[in-house]
């Protein structure tokens, strides 16, 4: 995820986010933190949809992480646990690209 201190923003506008929001959703850093997440209404809306969609089944992270009685860590295969960590990396990756477009570069 690309970062902007507010600072920026403040003495540029909101100019200075739109040119970041083209690579994903941008981090606003407020006293050496970040704050805030600025991103586009579609990377919203797929951000929420993944939520309702999320409500419905486990993530992956979950999947592997806590065993039911029905699901047992012995009952996966490697083709099921590399399929679920896929669709979860697709979630994660606002682009769509699945490449990690967004990934903040220092």
């Amino acid at each position: 995820m690309k970062t902007i201190p507010a600072q920026e923003i403040k003495r540029r506008g909101i100019s200075a986010v739109d040119e970041l929001l083209q690579e994903g959703p941008v981090a606003v850093i407020k006293q050496n933190r970040p704050r805030y997440v600025v991103m586009t209404v579609d990377g919203y809306r797929r951000l929420a949809r993944g939520q309702t969609q999320a409500a419905a089944a486990a993530s992956a992270w979950d999947w592997l992480d806590k065993p039911t009685a029905d699901r047992a860590h012995a009952a996966r295969t490697k083709a099921d646990i590399d399929a679920a960590l896929a669709r979860e990396r697709e979630a994660w990756d606002c682009n769509g690209d699945g490449n990690g477009a967004g990934d903040t570069d220092g």
